[in-house]
């Protein structure tokens, strides 16, 4: 796959593991280099009793002993708060020399602010989106980023009469896609709590809508820190993601908690 990949033109490739274990992302690691691209390991980021910043720090040097040509931050839930952003990258700036990137969806409302303080801790790049493409699931509207730092040292140079042209262009293929969009209008905050990425919580809808239980969407957000808990507060990231938010699905439908097993 890497080889085939890097022959048609990827270049960077962001490696995770549901489980945030080095021994499972070296293989891919390895295969990136040795190919020749840019190999990205993957802190993939959640918050429970577990986990620390002496967590995410001793993941970061394992990573870079692994071997890495640079280091992700993968918000995937957005539940990375303005604060504990600053403190993450400084403290990962502070004790490595190492690129540091930024990865945060926006479905809680937190990302631009998680973003802007990851800047000023020292972050050395964040993921964005085209406006017409960006929020509710997705990342923060990179125009709004490019207009915040226009004229200060982050200034990215980018020209927003040209990033509008493209906005115009993919405001009009989004409208081709708009029976499979999800049903979030705005920001989430019970993600906050159920820590669910972007990307689960379509499957969920349309998981809940194929099974007439719409209405149950709620009562699964709520079941689904639970079963995390009970599987060792795993990160939910594909595919831990997937299996927990099915896990959750089968035990409120059901009626009875684990029985049927996803």
């Amino acid at each position: 796959f890497v080889e085939r990949a890097v022959k048609n033109g990827m270049d960077v490739f962001r490696v995770f593991d549901a489980m945030n274990d080095p021994r499972n992302m070296k293989a891919a690691l390895q295969a990136v280099r040795s190919h020749g691209a840019h190999a990205q390991g993957t802190l993939s980021y959640t918050t429970s009793p577990a986990h620390t910043l002496q967590t995410w720090l001793d993941l970061t040097e394992q990573l870079l002993e692994t071997g890495v040509d640079s280091i992700a931050i993968k918000d995937m839930s957005g539940i990375l708060t303005p604060m504990a952003a600053f403190e993450l990258v400084s403290e990962i700036k502070k004790r490595y020399d190492v690129r540091l990137h930024l990865h945060c969806h926006a479905t809680t409302g937190m990302a631009e602010m998680a973003l802007l303080k990851a800047i000023e801790a020292g972050v050395d790049g964040v993921d964005t989106a085209i406006s017409s493409m960006s929020a509710t699931y997705g990342h923060p509207a990179t125009e709004a980023l490019v207009a915040t730092l226009a004229g200060t040292e982050h200034d990215t140079g980018l020209d927003i009469l040209k990033l509008e042209n493209i906005a115009a262009y993919f405001r009009e293929v989004r409208k081709k896609y708009h029976a499979f969009e999800g049903q979030l209008k705005g920001y989430d905050s019970r993600i906050l709590v159920a820590q669910v990425p972007g990307g689960m919580l379509t499957n969920l809808e349309s998981q809940l809508k194929q099974q007439n239980a719409a209405d149950k969407l709620d009562q699964v957000l709520a079941e689904i820190p639970r079963v995390r808990e009970d599987l060792g507060f795993i990160p939910l990231v594909t595919p831990t993601s997937q299996i927990v938010g099915t896990q959750a699905v089968l035990n409120v439908l059901t009626g009875e908690r684990y029985k049927t097993i996803a």
